[in-house]
């Protein structure tokens, strides 16, 4: 077979065999969170925010700052939980992205929650997961959270982190 006719089978046989993975996203994924101004913190978010630091401080690592651009983004997703009936990660790279262009974030992660009655009890279920754990424990610089009420009184809660 001649060397031309091989090139068009060359080339598939290329794409298929080669894969690389980014976190490039459709654009309609990675467009930011419109942002709300922050509602003001309730006791039990209040109450979060002083435990991870506790906890952080325990370890010997820097406590964070907490930050009103991250709470009016994590403000949107815990209400969106509340509106939906569902604790989830969905939409997190929108989060995200409004992070890094509206807090300079260099990095992102977040922790969520439901059904938590006291900021102790949904902080001691973070710190009893590993991945929870990772984040409240991680390289990070600010954080807030966001605890809302759905209609049956049971908390939703959406704490995220950022580095600078």
């Amino acid at each position: 077979m001649k060397p031309t006719k091989m090139l068009p089978l060359l080339a598939l046989i290329a794409l298929l065999t080669f894969s690389c993975s980014t976190e490039e996203y459709p654009e309609e994924t990675i467009d930011s969170v419109e942002l709300l101004t922050a509602p003001e913190a309730k006791t039990i978010e209040i109450e979060i925010l002083e435990l991870i630091n506790a906890h952080r401080i325990n370890l010997g690592l820097n406590p964070l700052s907490n930050h009103n651009t991250i709470k009016a983004v994590a403000f949107t997703h815990t209400d969106y939980m509340v509106e939906v009936n569902n604790v989830s990660h969905d939409n997190f790279f929108q989060r995200k992205n409004s992070l890094i262009q509206n807090a300079s974030a260099t990095k992102v992660s977040e922790n969520v929650a439901y059904a938590f009655s006291s900021a102790q009890s949904v902080v001691n279920a973070w710190l009893n997961s590993e991945g929870h754990r990772a984040n409240i424990e991680g390289d990070f610089t600010d954080f807030d959270v966001s605890a809302e009420k759905n209609n049956e009184g049971k908390w939703f809660f959406t704490n995220i982190f950022i580095k600078k």
